[in-house]
């Protein structure tokens, strides 16, 4: 049985999906206001592990995620390059999906732009006002989440923090790992002079980033979903919000399970542009580095534990999947020196998949399950070095390699 460590719990709970053999799942796309670094990465990793895996398992997944395109850093960012934001935000989206291909990461098809569902995204906010969870202050709309009782389940937050007086948090994000204690923005009004803004039903303006996640969970996988997945810095604030925003418009249950990622960081430090140590993918595969390094090397450490990037330790792990890929190579070479099988390689081979899921099982453990198979190809090879391997006994390797390697995308 598959566990999954779900945040809203703290603990590691199996997996129970709402309808038989299916699952719906929304990951939190990349802000294309720039394109995505290493870390970011290692989120969509993770994510793309989870999927793989419920395929793998025989879920069928119907998984949602979105490219957000307009909101305050966007219209800042494109101000200050005096571009227009659908240039600055194409550019980033075709590097992220070129560099998605590459490691890869399947991308849900659709994934739409947040800039495409203003009208839904107008008509949910008109829905929470109607229904006194939103109001309008100076042009603005927002939410109120005292309206809502189970406000900041997520996180754990402390209501009783909360202030007697209004307060109101007029940007679509906000740095560090803080609460803002008060009334979050759904809609930005028009102003004169605004670069962005849509006529819609509820006057003229943009959509705030926190409504643009529930315009397209809805219009894709419908009011309540399996599985949601993201960083650990969406612990704060956002995850709370969309959790508010669905159950208020709904009256039911958002998700049965949420997943979040540590973070990546780089020489013990975590990454920044005051720094200057943000790290692409392209400053890694150079030379002598593949996709293939870079992916194994963000998937090896559990999702949930903070990975240090360091010179040395990439290097290790560069050599450790290359020294898999050439054993398994090795392995799946018919030498045709038996013409029987033998049991202790039979039992070998058959513990391949049972060793992968086992610790797949534990919470998406991929690294511990590579690990546990590397030491059976190990056995395996000295199996063939001292009486060799048939031919049905390399294919069969091959075929249980395949078939996680669907999950992984590592070996092969």
């Amino acid at each position: 049985m598959l566990k999954l460590y779900n945040t809203m719990s703290r603990s590691k709970e199996i997996f129970k999906s709402m309808e038989p053999n299916k699952v719906k799942i929304f990951t939190c796309g990349p802000s294309i206001y720039q394109r995505p670094h290493i870390g970011n990465y290692r989120t969509f990793i993770y994510e793309d592990i989870l999927i793989k895996y419920l395929e793998y398992m025989g879920y069928k997944v119907k998984h949602s995620s979105i490219l957000t395109d307009i909101e305050d850093k966007a219209i800042s960012e494109a101000a200050k390059k005096k571009r227009k934001v659908s240039d600055l935000t194409d550019n980033a989206a075709e590097i992220f999906f070129k560099e998605a291909s590459l490691l890869k990461i399947k991308i849900p098809s659709p994934m739409p732009r947040s800039s495409t569902s203003i009208k839904h995204s107008a008509f949910l906010i008109k829905q929470l006002m109607d229904k006194g969870f939103a109001y309008r202050y100076k042009n603005d709309i927002f939410f109120d989440p005292l309206k809502y009782k189970d406000f900041g389940k997520l996180f754990r937050l402390d209501m009783k923090r909360w202030p007697k007086r209004k307060t109101r948090f007029k940007r679509d994000t906000y740095t560090g790992r803080r609460w803002n204690l008060g009334d979050f923005i759904l809609w930005h009004g028009y102003r004169e002079g605004d670069t962005t803004a849509w006529d819609t039903e509820i006057g003229k303006g943009r959509p705030a980033w926190n409504i643009q996640d529930p315009a397209v969970i809805i219009q894709n996988l419908g009011n309540s979903i399996d599985i949601n997945c993201g960083g650990i810095d969406n612990i704060y604030r956002h995850h709370d919000y969309t959790i508010a925003i669905m159950e208020s418009i709904s009256g039911k249950s958002y998700a049965n399970y949420y997943l979040h990622g540590e973070h990546l960081i780089v020489n013990g430090k975590s990454m920044s542009k005051s720094r200057g140590n943000i790290v692409y993918p392209e400053n890694i595969l150079k030379n002598k580095y593949q996709p293939y390094h870079l992916r194994f090397f963000l998937l090896h450490k559990h999702y949930r534990k903070r990975l240090n990037l360091t010179d040395e330790k990439y290097n290790k792990s560069s050599e450790y999947i290359d020294s898999l890929r050439l054993l398994v190579q090795n392995l799946i070479k018919q030498d045709n020196k038996r013409k029987k099988s033998g049991g202790k390689s039979n039992e070998l081979i058959l513990r391949i998949k049972e060793e992968f899921e086992k610790h797949m099982n534990d919470d998406l453990s991929p690294g511990t399950a590579i690990d546990s198979i590397f030491l059976l190809l190990k056995e395996l090879k000295s199996e063939k070095d001292n009486a060799g391997l048939d031919s049905k006994q390399s294919v069969m390797i091959e075929k249980y390699l395949r078939k996680i390697d669907l999950v992984l995308g590592v070996i092969f």
